[in-house]
């Protein structure tokens, strides 16, 4: 049986009557068509290459590669068929694969980046095995983008303003919501595990189960929308900025990361159970090619709020075993499990190119045989910032990599390098609260 004829007796088998296929767009939104479920691939799918092409706002970026924008052609993977199970009529959801009218894949395609990177690792005999944390704030319904967001009431009718980290009670607040969520993700077959209060008022960290990359990109991707829908349904709104309220915690996107061969043996630990020099060199890695790969980590002017806080926010790349000050973790595991944990990235991040930027940097690592620093004792907030301090010094440091042209492909990267400097220059030109109260009549 056929990919399409699969797909179309899935559909058939579960009622359908609308299908969402779309691609993740450089943002992480998603990108396409509905369709009637019967019309569904009886005929070509394209969509115009410039949809890569976009800034956050919807602009176009004005690059070389993009100017005839044409046509993509658009190949479903039956892997990801989904329902949508907030959907008011019978609906489905698919993700799509980007090609060139000759058959080569899109290369500044998100999706096909991760899948690029992943195979840097399996000409080698690898396999990456990632388990995301993807962390969020529940804010009140408001119109007005200068005024400050705010909690939403939970069913007790009261609104916490409080820091409640880990409390049962305050999750316990917000229980229809969080049992659409799961009730969403199970139907979905999106693998998340535990769910937690975080450090801020209704901030709330979903663990996903560890798997292959693109499989836990697509859930990451799914999981964003489905707790948007979930919280909507709950006249709330859920948001993944890195940090969409001052003086409270930011948002991350923690990465847990190691890597097995085709026999399905950790090569992080060694057969004593000790750490393997594999490992020491991932995370020499990460420490070098990561500030160069920062803008996929905060892609966004608003990312650098983040790592202001100071509250499980890294201010460096220092690694330690089993401490969250610092930039890489290393959880205290068993040798099979030995793995790092990338707490640099924020949940505003597309997670493909977070996957794939934070695999390339310990691939590097390991090909070349990197050392790292020792690992640090105490608090990483009391050693010296160690990151770029806005977007403009991580657009300059990401463009001109070598590292990650070799690894992210030279088209996406000048691409992608183009969108984020007409997004910081549209930022830049935005006068802000700040400016007008206490600059307006003070200089």
């Amino acid at each position: 049986m056929s990919g399409q004829d699969s797909i179309q007796e899935w559909l058939k088998t579960n009622g359908i009557e609308d299908v969402e296929a779309f691609v993740p767009d450089m943002a992480g939104a998603a990108r396409g068509k509905v369709l009637p479920a019967g019309k569904f691939g009886a005929g070509e799918l394209k969509l115009p290459e410039g949809i890569f092409a976009q800034t956050v706002s919807g602009d176009y970026a004005k690059n070389a590669a993009n100017i005839e924008d044409r046509d993509m052609l658009l190949k479903p993977d039956p892997s990801t068929l989904r329902p949508v199970p907030w959907a008011t009529d019978p609906s489905a959801s698919i993700f799509l694969d980007c090609h060139h009218r000759d058959g080569t894949p899109v290369n500044t395609s998100p999706r096909q980046v991760l899948r690029n990177v992943l195979k840097l690792y399996s000409d080698k005999g690898w396999s990456p095995v990632v388990a995301p944390e993807v962390e969020f704030y529940l804010i009140n319904p408001h119109a007005d983008a200068n005024e400050e967001v705010e909690p939403p009431e939970g069913r007790l009718g009261r609104t916490e303003t409080s820091r409640q980290p880990y409390s049962i009670d305050t999750m316990n607040d917000f229980d229809p919501f969080i049992n659409d969520v799961y009730s969403y993700c199970e139907t979905q077959d999106i693998a998340i595990d535990t769910l937690s209060q975080e450090m801020g008022p209704a901030q709330f960290e979903i663990n996903f189960l560890h798997g292959n990359a693109v499989d836990l990109a697509d859930q990451v991707f799914l999981f964003k929308r489905t707790v948007r829908e979930a919280a909507i349904a709950h006249e709330m709104h859920a948001t993944f900025l890195a940090r969409p309220m001052s003086e409270e915690a930011g948002s991350a996107l923690h990465i847990h990361q190691s890597v097995v061969d085709n026999n399905g043996r950790n090569i992080f630990s060694n057969d004593d159970g000790s750490a393997s020099e594999l490992f020491m060199s991932y995370i020499g890695g990460l420490q070098k090619y990561m500030p160069e790969a920062l803008l996929i980590f905060a892609p966004y002017s608003n990312s650098y709020r983040r790592f202001l806080s100071y509250w499980a926010s890294p201010v460096n790349l220092d690694w330690a075993i089993d401490n969250r000050t610092v930039g890489l973790r290393v959880p205290d595991s068993e040798p099979e499990a030995r793995r790092v944990e990338n707490r640099l990235a924020g949940s505003d991040v597309n997670p493909y190119l977070a996957l794939a930027a934070s695999l390339s940097c310990g691939y590097l690592g390991m090909l070349e045989g990197l050392k790292p620093s020792e690992p640090i004792q105490g608090s990483a907030y009391d050693r010296p910032f160690g990151l770029h301090r806005s977007l403009y010094e991580s657009i300059d440091s990401f463009e001109n990599s070598v590292a990650m042209h070799s690894t992210l492909g030279e088209s996406f990267v000048n691409l992608y390098a183009t969108i984020k400097k007409m997004e910081c220059q549209e930022f830049q030109e935005i006068v802000t609260p700040w400016e007008r109260e206490v600059l307006m009549f003070n200089v």
